[in-house]
């Protein structure tokens, strides 16, 4: 769907990432507005969540974490089985290159070749660049979760995001 820009490659994540992987969202984290979460997990809870086949790293040239993307089921209901629930982190040093659409569009890649129709996440309304990025790989807010959790105590509001496959589940 989208290309990397120069000097990026898209790639599965794999534990060789790890370290990259956490070190990202331990940056998006500490800037308060990515996740209700104060610290990022081990990589062994990390790697127990998701679906490894919906998930993706930016690397440059030297190997580097510059971002990823992972993705995970939102139930194990079988009406659910084409939705999933992600997540995308780029490194502050990182941004406004294009990596994050391109992680998005290896999300759509791998999610639409496994039958997957919607792609949601919930996105802090404060996270203007985040929804601004949603929004130019296809996704639409469809509504707000009201105070739906404290944070650093306060309550935070967060906008549900998704986007619905064109071409899976039509």
């Amino acid at each position: 769907m989208t290309t990397a820009p120069a000097g990026v490659r898209v790639a599965p994540m794999g534990p060789g990432h790890a370290d990259g992987v956490l070190r990202v969202l331990q940056l998006g984290i500490d800037e308060g507005n990515a996740a209700f979460e104060t610290a990022a997990p081990t990589w062994e809870r990390f790697d127990a969540t998701g679906s490894p086949r919906h998930r993706h790293v930016a690397v440059d040239t030297s190997g580097h974490v510059l971002g990823w993307v992972a993705a995970a089921p939102v139930s194990d209901r079988c009406v659910d089985a084409g939705v999933v629930e992600h997540s995308v982190y780029v490194h502050p040093g990182a941004r406004g290159r294009g990596i994050g659409l391109a992680l998005l569009g290896a999300l759509i890649d791998s999610t639409e070749a496994d039958g997957v129709w919607t792609i949601q996440a919930g996105i802090f309304p404060e996270n203007t660049a985040s929804l601004a990025l949603h929004h130019r790989a296809g996704f639409r807010t469809v509504g707000t979760r009201e105070r739906i959790g404290l944070h650093r105590g306060v309550w935070r509001d967060v906008l549900l995001v998704e986007r619905r496959s064109p071409r899976v589940g039509r």
